[in-house]
């Protein structure tokens, strides 16, 4: 099992939150890289030691390297990619029954803090949990593609997930999504809406998200593949643009925004049950605060119950349950507006954004949990 470092460094340290200035300086200027090499080494390592699980995926007809790939050397036209600090611990491992495989990317550059995949192999299912993190001096969106393929269903999410609350802030839709609209509407076309989503959830996502359930087939990959290709180059053209942000009051936002989500999701993502089935307990941890979720040491002091009061009863332990109304349709008309009411849901902070059924890494999660943990 290869999981980078020696065993005493498997868990990274907490470490006390660092000055705002300390925080924006903070990335380390490594010589940069090819992708491609990164990538020829990781295709090494499948073919050299993964053999068997790569011809049982043959169930499942789609490989999500190749998105990967393309996020990869699209991104390299843009700008210059260098492999994060996290690279050398997080890069590939075995599960434990030798029946699966996890391969980890990561990488950062200008205005990107972190670029990270996480895709998930096994004799059943595949799994791409993708994101890119901007760096704090800007209020870019965080793209977010995850996908779960069986032999039989596919369960999707793509967005361009608002940094900021967009639906009582119209500047910041203005600013990011009002010109996408086309875009998202093109492909609500092809791809139904997936189902109920509760309010909490839905402050989370943009107009343009697709959030969808699919039948496997060689026609319906080829769609998601161009989708997740449109989706990428408008997200690099935001990213191109961006200007970066030099008020400390802003930059404050931007940071707490962040690490919001992050603590969100390290705390109650439910995919946490299925990493710790492949990989164990303390593997799985630390996959999820220091790789999955990386920052949530380092952007805040904040805690889980600081953000989420609302969801710790009197014994301090975190509720599960959803508050507000479902979504069973697209709540966004052809012009990008809302059409619900969240007004139930809103806090001074906007904490609700983020809650339990919203499906950033519930493709490895939530869905993992319900659809394929029982195939593992």
């Amino acid at each position: 099992m290869e999981f980078g470092g020696t065993s005493s460094s498997l868990c990274l340290q907490h470490t006390s939150v660092a000055p705002l200035t300390r925080i924006l300086g903070s990335t380390r200027t490594t010589a940069i890289v090819s992708t491609r090499d990164w990538r020829r080494r990781r295709r090494n390592q499948r073919e050299g030691g993964f053999n068997i699980i790569v011809s049982c995926c043959n169930s499942v007809s789609v490989s999500y390297h190749k998105f990967v790939d393309f996020a990869l050397d699209e991104t390299s036209l843009h700008t210059h990619l260098f492999p994060s600090p996290l690279q050398e611990k997080f890069n590939s491992m075995n599960s434990k029954d030798g029946k699966g495989q996890l391969s980890m990317l990561s990488f950062q550059a200008e205005k990107i803090r972190l670029l990270r995949s996480l895709i998930i192999e096994s004799e059943t299912m595949q799994v791409l949990d993708f994101t890119v993190f901007p760096k704090v001096e800007y209020d870019l969106p965080i793209f977010c593609a995850n996908f779960f393929s069986t032999a039989r269903t596919n369960i999707v999410v793509l967005d361009l997930n608002p940094l900021h609350d967009i639906i009582n802030q119209c500047d910041y839709k203005e600013k990011y999504f009002k010109s996408l609209i086309p875009l998202g509407l093109k492909y609500a076309e092809h791809f139904p809406w997936g189902g109920k989503l509760t309010s909490e959830s839905i402050t989370f996502f943009s107009p343009i998200v697709i959030w969808t359930k699919f039948t496997s087939s060689p026609q319906n990959y080829d769609l998601l593949y161009a989708a997740f290709r449109d989706y990428y180059k408008v997200w690099l053209d935001l990213v191109g643009k961006a200007v970066k942000e030099t008020d400390e009051s802003q930059l404050l936002r931007n940071i707490q925004a962040q690490h919001r989500y992050l603590t969100w999701r390290a705390e109650k993502d439910p995919g946490q049950g299925v990493l710790k089935k492949l990989i164990g307990d303390t593997l799985a941890k630390d996959m999820l605060r220091s790789f999955l979720f990386n920052g949530v040491d380092e952007l805040g002091s904040k805690t889980f119950s600081d953000y989420f009061p609302q969801y710790c009863c009197d014994e301090g332990n975190k509720k599960g349950g959803a508050i507000g109304k479902s979504f069973e349709n697209r709540p966004w008309d052809a012009k990008g507006e809302f059409l619900g009411s969240l007004a139930s849901c809103y806090s001074a902070f906007f904490p609700l954004a983020l809650v339990a059924d919203a499906p950033w890494f519930s493709i490895a999660s939530f869905f993992l949990v319900s659809w394929a943990l029982p195939l593992l």
